[in-house]
């Protein structure tokens, strides 16, 4: 149990890879708040799984992208668990679509969603950390952004400026032993992914040097290495889990 007595609070949990996160983490012996949107169902059944471990969950509902929203959760956290020893950024939306056709919203949704609500969520955990000397920061990415496809200028730049803000904050936190690093998943077997996977599938597995689909486990598993307490060394990294997408 790597992580026992510890808490994690993971954005975005209630399905995919958020739901695989949290559901490694508290294999592993962690506590867990688990954020979502609007999948009241879907994240109860999370909820029940973690319980079943014998391992502590709360539920907060809540739109990460509402600047108000991160504070709100994390004070609720230290309020049912009184510590945040990780935060992985999960949460996130992709509104497709060619720049020329992209209206001012999709840009605006896909930024608040994927890159400033990780940074107030940082913002906001960073003290319980700093006050505690410890911390593991992991923040998802994607290979869209060394390697996006077309339609992904506003996906693209919200995780190009997530993959900055984690070498940033490594530089800012590491003094106080808070390490931050990020996850960036290629095409994985997820719903976010259906719509890519359906309509490109000839072109991504040309690309793909391992010809297959990864599950949601297989970032999950690097998302533990990176927030365990045996990673000790690993900072401001980006941990590319793309079956070698970015090679091609």
């Amino acid at each position: 149990m790597e992580f026992e007595g510890q808490v994690a609070l993971v954005t975005g949990g209630s399905r995919g890879i958020g739901r695989a996160i949290a559901v490694r983490l508290a294999e592993a012996g962690c506590d867990i708040a688990l954020t979502y949107r609007s999948a009241t169902t879907e994240a109860e059944q999370v909820a029940e799984r973690i319980a079943g471990l014998g391992r502590k969950v709360e539920l907060y509902q809540g739109d990460i992208s509402d600047p108000e929203v991160p504070q709100t959760i994390v004070n609720g956290v230290r309020a049912s668990f009184g510590r945040i020893d990780v935060l992985v950024n999960n949460a996130g939306i992709t509104r497709d679509e060619l720049l020329v056709n992209q209206s001012l919203e999709d840009i605006e949704q896909v930024l608040a969603t994927n890159l400033i609500a990780p940074m107030l969520t940082v913002q906001a955990v960073a003290p319980l950390m700093l006050r505690r000397r410890y911390g593991r920061i992991v923040n998802i990415s994607s290979s869209a952004a060394s390697k996006p496809g077309r339609g992904q200028s506003n996906y693209a730049a919200a995780k190009g400026g997530l993959e900055a803000f984690t070498k940033a904050m490594a530089v800012e936190l590491a003094s106080r032993g808070i390490l931050v690093n990020a996850v960036a998943p290629g095409v994985i077997n997820t719903e976010m992914t259906d719509a890519i996977r359906s309509h490109g599938e000839d072109e991504i597995m040309r690309r793909l040097l391992v010809k297959s689909y990864a599950e949601p486990e297989t970032v999950a598993d690097a998302v533990v290495h990176l927030a365990g307490p045996r990673n000790t060394y690993t900072t401001g990294e980006v941990l590319h889990v793309d079956g070698g997408l970015k090679m091609a």
